[in-house]
Order: structure tokens, then sequence, then C-alpha cells
């Protein structure tokens, strides 16, 4: 049964522009951080609704400057907000073209596989008259499954 969830053919012109292009992107974004996980996991996280709370707390502070001390870096909270709001909808863009990408990858190695299988289903029947025979059993390795008693035994020094 023949599969082919896409087509896709990429000239080499095609190619050296998105890679001119992604050259651009991280030349152009080079001042966003990259964390580890640990760092990651030790910051307050904005949600939605933690994101109107501090919205509207940085909209009541900088109408009421006379309360905020100059510890509160009230100034840095409010580019901070502005450089999110500018970053997001392409983040956002990027982030659907990277789905796109990655389900094209998934799409291509499906296909792919599918016709690998089902060659491979040919080769069993038909192979066995043609010479192939031996082939055949050097690609079923793919499908040897190892015994977990010999991956389970420590060994014996």
């Amino acid at each position: 049964m023949s599969q082919n969830l896409i087509n896709l053919t990429l000239s080499d012109a095609q190619l050296d522009a998105v890679d001119q292009a992604l050259t651009e992107l991280e030349t152009q974004l080079v001042a966003l951080v990259a964390m580890n996980s640990g760092q990651r996991r030790k910051l307050a996280r904005m949600g939605d609704k933690s994101e109107k709370f501090c919205r509207q707390t940085l909209n009541v502070l900088s109408q009421n400057p006379q309360v905020v001390p100059p510890s509160v870096k009230l100034a840095e909270a409010l580019e901070d907000l502005a450089a999110l709001d500018r970053l997001r909808p392409r983040m956002q863009r990027l982030q659907r073209l990277a789905e796109r990408g990655a389900d094209s990858e998934i799409a291509l190695g499906s296909d792919i596989m599918r016709c690998a299988l089902d060659g491979y289903a040919l080769l069993k029947v038909a192979g066995r008259n043609q010479g192939l025979e031996g082939l055949r059993k050097e690609l079923g390795a793919r499908f040897a499954k190892s015994s977990r008693s010999s991956e389970e035994k420590p060994e014996m020094a």
C-alpha cells in the first residue's frame, strides 16, 4: 500500500536562501538568552493569568511613581514588557514554522519507511527466486529481537 504524505523538493538555491535567512535571524536575535534546565526550573513563570496581573501591576506602578522605590526597577520591567510584546509575534511565527518543519520531517520519514516496508515485504515473497535471499536476511536484521536475558545479565569479571 503506497503512501505519499508530502512531496518536497528543495533546490540548492532555496536551501542557500534558507541558510542565509537563518544566519540573518541568528545575527539579529543575538541578544536572546540560552538557559539550562536548572536555570529554567528556578525562574518564576508568567502564564496567562500572571501576565494580566503583571501588566496591571506595572500600569498602576507607572501611574503612581511616588510609591515605587528605586530598588523595584520599574523602568527595566516596562522595557522588558515592551520587548516581550515585540518579540512574541515573531516567536509564534517561528514556532509555527518549526512545527511545520518537524511535521514535514516526520511525514518524509514515514513515506520512506512505508516504501521500505512495502519493498521488504516484496523481497520476502519475490526475492527468493531472484537471488536476493541473502540481502533480505541482512535487511531483516532490523526486525531481529535481542534477548533481554543476555542484556540483563551482569558481566562476570
